[in-house]
């Protein structure tokens, strides 16, 4: 399996996980996650996955500052329907880290270790994604700004003679090339960027950017 070089220069997050944890599925419930793993879930890597990776782990350094999130104490909303656009991408995403699911998620146990239904869709004044801690309560919202990031102008003429057919295999290798260029700024260059990736807390957190 060959991904782009830059996929393992991300930095990556560590959350504990409370079930993992009691069904021993890993030592203190601790798991590391990496962008690889969210391509791996999305089946591609692309601006949208780059951006809700980021809107992700920048909310729960803002919720949790140095402390480590704890994987299913978190409820996501999102601002657009499940079926609009890109909505299902982010919030699959999102659910990775957060272990947040909608009607299909795991009910718990004795009341206990509950995803279902910590994911929402359609939820008015969330910006793109609301992240909410189920024990204190503080929330963050994120809005993406992926036009800060512009994409190469090539682009645009290579994908059309792509499903135009009549691209050759070095055109189809560029526009490759090119696009994966782009999520390399956005996840390397642009990591902490508040241009990028803008973050309205409801209450003030350790770690708050």
């Amino acid at each position: 399996m060959g991904f782009p070089e830059f996929f393992a220069q991300v930095p990556a997050v560590t959350l504990r996980d409370p079930l993992a944890d009691l069904l021993g599925a890993a030592q203190d419930g601790l798991i590391e996650y990496r962008f690889a793993d969210a391509v791996k879930l999305a089946g591609h890597s692309c601006p949208t996955v780059a951006g809700a990776w980021l809107m992700t782990v920048r909310a729960l350094r803002a919720l949790y500052g140095d402390d480590i999130p704890e994987r299913g104490n978190i409820t996501v909303a999102m601002h657009e329907r499940q079926e609009s656009g890109v909505a299902g991408v982010i919030a699959s995403v999102a659910g990775l880290l957060t272990g947040a699911a909608g009607d299909g998620g795991f009910k718990g146990l004795g009341g206990r270790y509950g995803r279902r239904n910590l994911l929402h869709f359609g939820v008015a004044g969330s910006g793109i994604l609301r992240f909410t801690r189920r024990d204190n309560h503080a929330a963050v919202d994120c809005v993406l700004h992926l036009e800060s990031v512009p994409a190469d102008p090539r682009l645009g003429g290579l994908l059309a003679a792509i499903l135009g057919g009549s691209a050759d295999h070095a055109a189809t290798r560029l526009f490759g090339e090119l696009w994966q260029a782009r999520v390399r700024r956005i996840l390397i260059e642009h990591h902490d960027d508040p241009a990028l990736v803008s973050l309205t807390l409801s209450s003030q957190r350790p770690g708050a950017s």
